[in-house]
């Protein structure tokens, strides 16, 4: 029986997932909620900072020029490194003694800066340690890993929740920045830790063909783009409501970050406990199929929370946000997979970043266009057409309709197309 050499670099892996995962959890969501309050950043403009991860996969274009086909393991490190210490210096910014101004654009350029490097380096590095995983097993490792990312960051996320809120309650909220920029700075430490120990598999002589030469017959390759444009859509269905949710759950349903922590903690447990059975189904009928599944069950997520509001707050939310946590136990390592279903080996980095670059910018442009609307119907009072709702719940309505139109699109175009090569 033949000795498995790279059993120890899927387990860094493993582990390398769940400390990004970790950083990513501070610098997203309420966390950069509480962060942009503090500068004095509105509703609108930081629901466009949200989505900056979306604008930021843009840039894993640059991924196909930057890496060649074979080696990654030193640049990938490197890189990995300057965008986490971008994220940590975040947590700074509000001690620089310098105007509002000069410090909202000083704390942009960071963010920006951390996700655009982060997402140049996502494709090979994806390539790099997906490559060591058996394709008949991959629906299941995907899973083993997003499971150990959610229940550690459970932990992480209460753990720092709390202790956000009680320096706010003390008056204090500066000084959890403070501890937050130096929790990133060890867990950069340890990130960085886990890709040095891991092996790179060498790459095969058909690996190692010219990125361009890729490029150039995937843009030609209508069947690929048919099957990226479920990605795109997806993109544009959650990045229409989704980044204007941290603000609504500090703000208008007024929730404290402990809660927000316990609404995470059972996030965590429901897409752990789900993201196993439906990489086994993947495995076994397809992970289009699967696809379809998420979907659905993530647009009845949007459909709850049409009806969130103040008064139903803490129990709503909730169950939109275990419906949302039981879509994404499939739909994040699906849309890798499914690329892997469908392309062959020497082109996928480059079809990863060409599939994060066009869902990443249609991502963001979604969110630029719903700030408009978002800013309208909080300048007027949060009404529209006469009603008295938020801008909130008006997103959540349009990602039910365009959630609807992905999972037709994948079931009349990318299901019933030819074969997986």
């Amino acid at each position: 029986m033949l000795k498995d050499t790279y059993r120890f670099s899927r387990f860094m892996y493993i582990l390398e997932a769940a400390f990004e995962y970790f950083i990513s959890i501070l610098v997203a969501g309420a966390y950069l909620a509480k962060l942009t309050s503090e500068l004095g950043v509105s509703d609108s403009v930081t629901g466009i900072l949200s989505s900056v991860v979306s604008l930021a996969c843009g840039a894993q274009v640059f991924a196909i020029f930057l890496f060649k086909n074979g080696s990654s393991k030193k640049g990938v490190t490197i890189l990995h490194s300057i965008n986490q210490l971008c994220f940590a210096f975040m947590y700074l910014v509000p001690f620089i003694d310098i105007p509002r101004d000069t410090k909202i654009v000083v704390f942009i350029l960071l963010l920006l800066s951390g996700h655009f490097i982060n997402n140049v380096v996502q494709p090979s590095k994806i390539n790099w340690f997906m490559a060591l995983v058996d394709d008949s097993k991959r629906g299941r490792f995907t899973a083993n890993k997003e499971i150990v990312s959610l229940l550690g960051g459970m932990i992480f996320s209460f753990a720092m929740g709390s202790l956000i809120d009680r320096y706010e309650a003390m008056g204090r909220i500066k000084e959890s920045f403070i501890i937050c920029g130096i929790t990133i700075l060890g867990l950069t430490v340890l990130h960085t830790a886990t890709l040095i120990m891991s092996r790179e598999k060498p790459a095969t002589e058909k690996e190692k063909a010219p990125m361009r030469e890729i490029l150039t017959g995937l843009l030609r390759d209508r069947s690929y783009f048919k099957v990226i444009f479920v990605s795109v859509l997806w993109n544009v269905s959650h990045y229409v409501s989704t980044p204007f949710y941290g603000t609504y759950t500090v703000k208008e349903l007024g929730f404290s970050m402990t809660f927000i922590s316990i609404i995470s903690m059972v996030y965590a447990l429901v897409r752990s406990a789900f993201s196993r059975p439906l990489g086994r189904y993947a495995d076994k009928r397809s992970f289009d199929k699967m696809l379809t599944v998420c979907f659905l069950v993530a647009m009845v997520g949007f459909a709850v929370n049409i009806f969130t509001v103040p008064s139903n707050g803490k129990v709503f939310y909730m169950i939109y946000y275990v419906l949302y946590a039981v879509g994404m136990a499939g739909i994040n390592s699906g849309g890798i997979n499914l690329i892997y279903e469908h392309v062959s080996p020497e082109k996928r980095v480059c079809a990863l970043a060409l599939k994060n670059t066009l869902a990443g910018i249609a991502g963001f442009l979604t969110t630029i266009v719903a700030s408009r609307l978002v800013a309208h119907i909080q300048a007027n009072g949060n009404t529209f057409f006469g009603m008295h709702v938020y801008a909130q719940q008006v997103t959540s309505a349009l990602s039910v309709i365009l959630v609807a139109v992905t999972i037709i699109y994948l079931n009349t175009v990318v299901i019933k197309r030819h074969s997986p090569r």
